[in-house]
């Protein structure tokens, strides 16, 4: 059983940024895919970006160019640097781990067996 924590969320203002992290307590972290999705109050789950035990990275187009996904596989930790945040990336933020590879591209929710619960970040505009 992998257990997920994140932190870093919080409250900021817009064109300002954030490094969420997500603590795993895995020994074998790095073969896993770990993935960053959110979810805003009264929409659907999405995918936000997603980092392969090799380092292979994926994006949404809502966050390429400004969220940055990395993996420190010593700290068992990976992190999402978000920049120039927007009042839209507004949501609950939670990390994601599956043994599944990112060799046919990006992997669903559901693909995914362990969650954390989630960080808060708002931005306000």
């Amino acid at each position: 059983q992998v257990q997920l924590v994140e932190s870093g969320g919080g409250l900021v203002q817009a064109g300002g940024s954030l490094r969420l992290s997500c603590a795993a307590s895995e020994r074998s972290f790095s073969s896993y895919t770990m993935g960053w999705f959110r979810q805003a109050p009264g929409k659907e789950r999405e995918f936000v970006a997603a980092i392969s035990g090799s380092g292979t990275t994926y994006y949404a187009a809502s966050a390429k160019g400004r969220f940055t996904i990395s993996r420190d596989n010593v700290k068992n930790t990976v992190y999402l640097q978000m920049d120039s945040l927007k009042p839209e990336d507004t949501a609950v933020y939670c990390c994601a781990a599956t043994r599944l590879t990112l060799r046919f591209g990006v992997l669903p929710g559901d693909k995914y067996d362990y969650w954390g619960p989630g960080t808060q970040v708002t931005v306000s505009s």
